[in-house]
């Protein structure tokens, strides 16, 4: 016995190329690039970028990835980028002195944090591969987070949930929330500082 079902509405199709992402603004990001002359891995990066200014509680510069890319010729290449561990990590770093486990060290604080690989990983991939500059591939995250973007209803709530969060680090509250309050839906959400790290990566 079996049974077929059919999707909800049509697939999308494209003839020349197409942008997936978790986020909307990002994903024409990607679109824009392409159609500047930039290739699939150019919009590739620029969209990982987008998503560390639109979609930052997981498409962000501070963890890792993976990229596998296909070319026309049928050759295939990956990347493992993801975060590691710091090299002066311990196997009992988490333990305390009688070897019970400090879960809080694990969760919270620069013990819990990896190397990031992400910004290593992208800009990797775009001087190896890529067509456009350093510099087009990164305009668009920039001016996203310099100008700013009108919050969609579901970041919004996300950035309130995680104010209690947010607000044990002086540096995350101020900015993921407007000195404790949060943004809300409409919004317009500006990030001046990571503006400025995307521009140091530019440079």
């Amino acid at each position: 016995f079996s049974q077929s079902y059919s999707a909800s509405r049509d697939p999308v199709r494209a003839k020349k190329g197409m942008v997936v992402a978790a986020d909307p603004i990002a994903a024409n990001v990607g679109l824009r690039i392409l159609k500047e002359g930039g290739n699939a891995v150019d919009a590739a990066v620029a969209v990982g970028f987008a998503l560390a200014v639109t979609y930052p509680g997981a498409g962000n510069i501070g963890g890792g990835g993976f990229m596998v890319m296909r070319f026309a010729d049928g050759t295939v290449k990956s990347l493992d980028y993801r975060e590691t561990a710091p090299a002066a990590a311990k196997r009992d770093m988490y333990l305390d002195k009688n070897g019970n486990f400090l879960e809080q060290k694990s969760t919270h604080g620069h013990l819990a944090c990896g190397v990031p690989g992400s910004v290593a990983g992208m800009m990797y991939a775009q001087r190896r591969y890529g067509k456009l500059t350093r510099a087009q591939v990164l305009k668009p995250a920039i001016d996203l987070a310099d100008k700013g973007f009108h919050l969609h209803y579901r970041l919004a709530e996300d950035l309130e949930r995680m104010i209690p969060d947010f607000s044990a680090y002086r540096s995350s509250k101020k900015a993921f929330s407007k000195n404790g309050k949060p943004y809300v839906e409409g919004e317009l959400f500006r990030q001046k500082d990571l503006a400025a790290t995307l521009k140091r990566i530019r440079d």
